[in-house]
């Protein structure tokens, strides 16, 4: 009964099914496209492109072009996909994730949806985890795009913006996530609607798409500018953190990693500093230094999270291993980590522009992805992105063997037995691959290695330049590699001659990570395309994932059984327990990750309003219109705010109200007092707006039209620039500070929602406000030419959000009466403010 019901309710089955017929109607058309010439085979392009513009859709030849492409593989590479191939080529194309296991030709398979998709001309994007990967997949799967007649662009970091065009105004572009996503954020900051680089989102494809959308999900993309900062506090900072004691002055929770100072600690502090309540409003800068410089001495640990190369410190991606340089993390903990190591203090910096790669992707109108490993994340897929994990089979059975973990008490019994296992797998010329979760276990490794003799090469983010090298070494005879996480992910280990009967490619892991799929991916590794191989977890109880969640139970029942150090335990038992224990951390980043979005949703939301009226100003001829709408919306608001329909007219504050138009609007006795008696407060709006646009139409008049029309441009593009940044400031500040009011009973998520649309509100009505100002008050001088807010560099911080930063100076393009209030907002006249420095 339990089995029907599974065969009822596996819809994986029923969607094996369904793409399974589709796969042998593609197979019937094999012979047919034999017998076609290579010109035949090409012109087969531009008959399915009529065929689409006739109305057909892509499903409609769907079978037609994956026969055609399948065939073109085979004359221009060599390669003929296999039905199982198919498969997934129709899962993707259906905007879902085909999880195939590594070693099953995941690049091939994308070659067919891509080509179907491209014949559309709204560009394919195949989203790659590094630029080798992008650079390589480019090259070799072009020629097949090449040979059909179809343009492949390959979208590097640095390109210039030409480049960069020519590369998106291909059929398919290859590139990494964070190139894509920078691209978009930096179009949307630009000046000129010729400098943008991308077109529409219409199509990606993701490989390793677990590692991008899940792994990294967790990282905002971030654009910003510098900001200048003392270092002094985070040096003075770290020489105090290093007097404190654990326990006694300071606490630390492994399972969340958090680090909080005692009352001790607190008292310490505040001697220390010369302060009587580190916690008083003044003090706010100097307890997050602290804070941060404890969690840069307690949790964050060299060789594991980050490395210190030619004097910088450089960030190690936790989930490849790899470096991540040119990244830094937020919140001033970079500097407070850089006060540690005694390297160079950098600036801190503001953020500019900001997306979660979640928002990003969510864009595409389709979205594919395909792995060896997802199924365990399917909700979360499903949720977020609306995908279907679909497990494709594999071309031939697995005939891996996946040995049950290997438990010791200790990790020094456990690292003896891993060497003890390499040495007798090398006696005999299997070739071995070493996974460790840290750059600081693969080195232990590497010298528990070196002092036995046994030759190795190591693979970590000090020693990535030689990755597909080394990955290519890995499968030959006698060879021992150690590599940390998922280093060389991406990259087939083909084992050599004579290796299949020594029992093919042996992955030893040192211990669990926290995400089973991180494991799962390792032991992929081995036993590809029905080759034999065989995976074992050495694990201790000393090991971060058991000693976080609650090994001491199951060390003492060691201790009671009498076991010593070099006595494993093999109970499937364990094994459960430890995926149960990986479960439950799974969930905890994926709340983390949803937490993430719901906050950036808020953003996103914004930033898509932001950006829309943006590009509405860069691609209109003229802002009149939209400007005036502005100044009558300004307008309207301080007249009810000085003169309200609720008071009697005695009581309006008719002076107020002409000194502000005065000060902001019009010249100096434009309208007085007198004027308005005896109107009602609409009649004195229409009465101002006519006016107002009097001096408008003098102004045009004085520059002729073309120049009053760049110069609507460069007044909206400025104000909207620095108030957007502002925006992400405050919103920043709001985010880090909103939890507290879970202590009064309210949803920090609801609050926030709440103040972030009161505060966009009046970010809205401040860019009126200042649009309007400028464009009636400033003078131009000499050259009219769009300036950048702020120049800004692509970072990702490995926190989320949270970039302190300081405005920057606002550069004149235009010329600001003396007697004007300052730009800077002040209240102060021009003159007495800003002018005095500038002039």
């Amino acid at each position: 009964m339990a089995s029907i019901l599974n065969k009822i309710f596996d819809l994986n089955k029923r969607d094996l099914k369904r793409l399974e017929k589709t796969a042998d109607k593609i197979d019937a058309l094999a012979p047919e496209m034999e017998k076609l010439s290579d010109e035949q085979l090409r012109a087969k392009t531009d008959e399915f492109k009529n065929r689409l513009n006739n109305g057909e859709t892509l499903d409609d030849i769907l079978v037609d072009a994956f026969a055609v492409v399948r065939e073109s593989a085979k004359r221009v590479l060599g390669l003929y996909p296999y039905k199982v191939q198919l498969m997934g080529g129709i899962a993707l194309h259906e905007g879902n994730i085909a999880e195939m296991k590594t070693g099953e030709g995941k690049t091939l398979t994308s070659t067919m949806p891509v080509y179907l998709n491209a014949l559309t001309g709204r560009g394919v994007h195949v989203i790659t985890v590094n630029d080798y990967l992008a650079r390589r997949d480019a090259t070799e799967m072009g020629q097949v795009y090449d040979f059909l007649g179809l343009t492949v662009g390959l979208n590097l970091h640095d390109m210039s913006k030409e480049e960069k065009q020519e590369a998106y105004n291909c059929d398919i572009t290859y590139g990494t996530n964070n190139e894509f996503g920078f691209d978009y954020l930096r179009d949307n900051m630009v000046l000129y609607k010729e400098q943008m680089v991308q077109r529409p989102l219409y199509f990606a494809v993701i490989d390793e798409v677990d590692s991008i959308l899940i792994d990294e999900a967790r990282t905002p993309l971030i654009i910003s500018g510098s900001a200048k900062k003392s270092t002094q506090l985070y040096i003075q900072a770290n020489a105090f953190v290093h007097t404190l004691r654990e326990e006694k002055d300071y606490t630390l929770d492994e399972k969340t990693k958090s680090v909080q100072l005692t009352e001790e600690g607190i008292t310490k502090a505040e001697k220390y500093f010369g302060i009587t309540n580190l916690f008083d409003v003044n003090n706010v800068t100097l307890n997050h230094h602290i804070n941060q410089a404890l969690r840069a001495r307690v949790i964050m640990h060299l060789d594991v999270d980050y490395v210190v190369q030619d004097g910088e410190i450089v960030i190690v991606d936790q989930f490849t291993g790899r470096l991540m340089k040119g990244r830094r993390y937020s919140d001033g903990l970079h500097q407070a980590i850089e006060a540690k190591e005694g390297v160079e203090i950098q600036n801190e910096s503001m953020t500019m522009a900001t997306i979660t790669f979640q928002n990003y992707f969510r864009m595409y109108e389709k979205l594919a992805g395909m792995t060896g490993t997802a199924k365990t994340e399917e909700e979360e897929f499903r949720n977020i992105y609306n995908m279907n994990v679909i497990v494709i089979p594999t071309n031939r059975p697995i005939v891996r063997d996946d040995r049950p973990d290997l438990i010791y008490p200790t990790m020094q019994g456990k690292f003896r037995a891993v060497v003890n296992d390499i040495e007798e797998r090398h006696k005999k010329g299997q070739p071995v691959l070493v996974g460790t979760v840290a750059i600081e276990t693969s080195e232990l490794v590497s010298q528990l290695l070196t002092k036995k003799g046994i030759k190795h090469n190591v693979l970590n983010a000090k020693n990535h330049a030689r990755e597909a090298e080394i990955i290519a070494e890995a499968g030959q005879q006698g060879a021992v590699t150690i590599a940390t996480n998922m280093a060389g992910r991406g990259t087939d280990i083909k084992l050599g001659e004579g290796i299949k009967e020594l029992g093919g490619l042996a992955v030893i892991g040192t211990e669990r990570h926290e995400s089973r799929r991180i494991d799962n991916q390792l032991r992929g590794r081995s036993g590809r395309q029905g080759d034999p191989g065989v995976t074992q977890f050495y694990l201790s109880m000393e090991d971060e994932l058991m000693r976080r969640f609650g090994s001491d139970n199951m060390k003492s029942m060691m201790q009671r059984l009498g076991m010593d150090d070099n006595q494993p335990i093999q109970s499937k038992m364990v094994t459960r327990a430890v995926e149960s224990a990986q479960k439950r951390v799974e969930g905890n980043n994926f709340d983390a990750r949803k937490q993430l979005l719901q906050y950036d949703d808020v953003i996103r939301q914004q930033r898509e309003i932001i950006y829309n009226q943006r590009f509405e100003v860069i691609d209109s001829d003229n802002l009149r219109e939209i400007i005036e709408k502005m100044i009558r919306s300004v307008i309207s608001r301080h007249v009810h705010s000085f003169v309200s329909s609720n008071d009697a007219p005695e009581q309006w504050n008719l002076k107020g109200l002409v000194d502000y138009l005065n000060a902001n609007l019009l010249q100096e006795k434009d309208l007085t007092e007198q004027d308005f008696k005896g109107r009602d407060p609409e009649q004195i709006e229409e009465l101002i707006f006519a006016k107002v646009m009097e001096r408008y139409n003098e102004k045009e008049e004085l520059l002729g039209p073309d120049k009053m029309r760049e110069f609507e441009k460069v007044i909206t593009l400025r104000v909207v620039d620095t108030k957007w940044i502002d925006h992400l400031d405050a919103m920043d500040q709001l985010r880090q500070g909103i939890h507290l009011r879970a202590y009064g009973q309210i949803d920090p998520l609801r609050e926030y929602q709440q103040d972030g649309y009161a505060m966009f509100e009046a970010m809205v009505e401040a860019i009126e406000e200042d649009v309007a100002k400028y464009i009636m008050k400033a003078e131009i001088v000499n050259n009219l030419k769009r300036e950048e807010v702020a120049k800004g560099q692509a970072v990702i911080p490995k926190s989320d959000g949270d970039q302190p930063k300081k405005r920057q100076p606002i550069r004149k393009t235009v010329n600001i009466g003396r007697n004007d209030p300052c730009y800077c907002g002040s209240g102060k006249k021009y003159k007495n403010c800003h002018g005095r420095t500038e002039n």
